[in-house]
C-alpha cells in the first residue's frame, strides 16, 4: 500500500460520496469489541473512528487533502481496511457477504469456492514451537505449493541436494480449519518434491486420500502467462492469517480481523506494482503471517498468478509471479498444469 492514506482512498474508492454513505450506515451495525474492552466502550470507539473517517472523506472530496487531521487520517485508514481490503471469513467452504466495494465477488462465487476448497493450513506434529506454519494449495494431482520458508520449518536439505523431513516431525494439510467449525479434511504430506533456490517457493507431495478416505479434488490451474493489464487487476488470496502484532499495527489488525485468527479467509485486493529487486508481483490484499504460501488468484480468470510470500505493513505485499516459472525444472517435476 501507499504510505499516504489519502492516496489509498483515491486509488481504492471511485465514488467517495457513496462510500461515505455506506460507512455512515455501517456505524449502526454489530459493534467491534476488542478483548478486554466493554461493549459500550467498543461501540463508542468504533463510532468515533468511523465518524472521523467520514469527516476526512468530505475534505478529500472537496480537494482539501492538506486539511485532513490526524484523527481523520486514522478514520480514513479504518475505512480503507474495513471497506477496501477486507479479510472475509470462510464458513462451510463459502465466504460471507463482502462489503459493497467487493460485491462483484458474488458473481464469481462458484469459481472462488473452487479455490477455497484447494487451499489448506499446513500443520506439523512434533514441531517444538508451532502447531501450524502457513498455507499451501493444491496445484497438481498430488502436489502442494507453499513458501520455501514455510517448508523449511519442517524440512532440511539432505544428501545430493534433496530435502527430507526433520526428525520427529510429521506434516499434514487441513483443507478446512474454518471459524466455529470442528470439521477437518486432513491429508498427510509424504515428502518434499523440492525447494526452489531462487524463489520463496517449495513443492510438497501429499497422499491421494484423506485420513477419512476422501479423494483429493482436481488441482488449481496456474497461469502460463501474465494477465493483460497486469497492474490494477482484482485479485484475491485464500489463506490463514495469524496474529502477529509485533510486525503489524495491533489496532489495524483488530479492525480488519476482529480478533479471529488461524482460520480460513478470503482476502481480496488489487495488483499494484512489480518489484524488480524482489522479482515479485506486488499486491495490496490484507495479509498476516499465516498467509505465507497463499495462492494469489486473478479474479477474472480464476487462474493462480502468484504465490504470496510476505509483506510489510503499509508498504506492500509480495508474490512470486508464477507465469515466469512455467519452464522451471522444479515446477515441471511437480506436474503443475500451466494454462
Amino acid at each position: 500500500m501507499s504510505d499516504d492514506v489519502v492516496d489509498d482512498v483515491r486509488r481504492i474508492f471511485g465514488d467517495l460520496e457513496d462510500v461515505a454513505e455506506r460507512v455512515q450506515a455501517a456505524r449502526s451495525t454489530a459493534p467491534l469489541r476488542p478483548m478486554g474492552v466493554s461493549a459500550d466502550r467498543a461501540d463508542r470507539e468504533r463510532g468515533r473512528l468511523l465518524a472521523d473517517g467520514v469527516a476526512g472523506l468530505s475534505k478529500v472530496r472537496a480537494g482539501r487533502d492538506d486539511d485532513v487531521d490526524e484523527a481523520e487520517r486514522l478514520g480514513l485508514r479504518a475505512i480503507v481496511q474495513q471497506e477496501g481490503r477486507p479479510a472475509i471469513v470462510v464458513r462451510d467452504g463459502d465466504f460471507g457477504d463482502p462489503p459493497a466495494l467487493w460485491s462483484h465477488l458474488n458473481a464469481r462465487r462458484e469459481h472462488i469456492r473452487e479455490v477455497i476448497a484447494r487451499a489448506g493450513r499446513v500443520e506439523v506434529d512434533g514441531h517444538p514451537y508451532h502447531e501450524w506454519v502457513g498455507t499451501a494449495s493444491l496445484v497438481a494431482p498430488a502436489t502442494l505449493m507453499t513458501n520455501r520458508h514455510v517448508a523449511k520449518t519442517f524440512c532440511k536439505r539432505g544428501r545430493r541436494r534433496s530435502w527430507t523431513f526433520r526428525p520427529g516431525m510429521r506434516p499434514r494439510i487441513d483443507f478446512v480449519r474454518e471459524q466455529d467449525s470442528t470439521s477437518s479434511l486432513q491429508f498427510e504430506i509424504t515428502d518434499a518434491i523440492g525447494v526452489h533456490e531462487d524463489h520463496d517457493l517449495a513443492l510438497l507431495r501429499i497422499e491421494g486420500a484423506s485420513r477419512d478416505g476422501l479423494p483429493l479434488p482436481d488441482p488449481l490451474t496456474v497461469a502460463a502467462s501474465a494477465p493483460p493489464d497486469l497492474l490494477g487487476r482484482d485479485v484475491y488470496l485464500v489463506g490463514y492469517p495469524m496474529s502477529d502484532p509485533g510486525r503489524n499495527d495491533p489496532e489495524a489488525i483488530e479492525r480488519i480481523f476482529r480478533d479471529v485468527f488461524d482460520v480460513k479467509r478470503l482476502q481480496p485486493g488489487r495488483t499494484v506494482g512489480y518489484s524488480t529487486a524482489r522479482s515479485a508481483l506486488e499486491h495490496d490484499c490484507s495479509t498476516l503471517g499465516g498467509n505465507s504460501g497463499s495462492p494469489l488468484v486473478d479474479l477474472e480468470t480464476n487462474l493462480v498468478i502468484g504465490l504470496h510470500f510476505g509483506g510489510r505493513y503499509e508498504v506492500g505485499n509480495y508474490a512470486v509471479p508464477l507465469w515466469m516459472l512455467a519452464d522451471d525444472p522444479l515446477l515441471k517435476a511437480g506436474g503443475i498444469d500451466f494454462r
